[in-house]
Formats: C-alpha cells, sequence, structure tokens
C-alpha cells in the first residue's frame, strides 16, 4: 500500500513549510469578511497560520495576511483574529 501523501502549505507568519492539519486556516470569504477556518472548508481566498500567536501576529505586522488574502485589514479584525486563535480548540490527533 502506498503512504498517504501529506498535503503542506506555507505559514504566512514564518514562512514554515508544514503539514496542512497544523496549521490555521484564514478566510476572506465573498462578501469580504475575514475570520478564521478551523475546519478549512469556508469559501473564499485562504492564507495559513501557525497555532503560535507569535505567527499570527507577525503575519499581521508584516502585512503577509494582507497580501495573501488581498483585503486591508483594521485593527478590529487583526485583534478578532487573535482573540479566536487564542480560544480554539486544540488540534484533533490524527487518526492511523
Amino acid at each position: 500500500m502506498k503512504p498517504k501523501k501529506i498535503p503542506m502549505r506555507m505559514c504566512v507568519g514564518c514562512r514554515e513549510m508544514k503539514p496542512k492539519r497544523e496549521l490555521i486556516r484564514v478566510v476572506r470569504a465573498p462578501d469580504g469578511t475575514v475570520s478564521m477556518d478551523p475546519v478549512g472548508k469556508k469559501p473564499g481566498r485562504g492564507a495559513y497560520v501557525c497555532r503560535q500567536e507569535a505567527c499570527l501576529t507577525r503575519a499581521i505586522r508584516q502585512r503577509q495576511l494582507e497580501r495573501q488574502l488581498e483585503v486591508q485589514l483594521t485593527p478590529e479584525v487583526s485583534e478578532a483574529l487573535q482573540y479566536e486563535l487564542q480560544h480554539l480548540p486544540p488540534p484533533e490527533p490524527e487518526a492511523t
């Protein structure tokens, strides 16, 4: 049996390639709202960040999220994203 391919994504904060499951998707919905997408299924343009607050902070400060999502982030949206990251449920363990 062939080993299962693990999808990799780059964190826009630390610029490291990591398995998609370890990252959180931030999405800009078609109506322009920006939010966390822990399940990774929301429609819209997405960017990935690590679960560490430092990566999200860096992605916001260096405007990487704005570039990836092609949207201007307000301070309120930035704060809401940081709040959401702090209150996310822990990642589910991988099923083997």
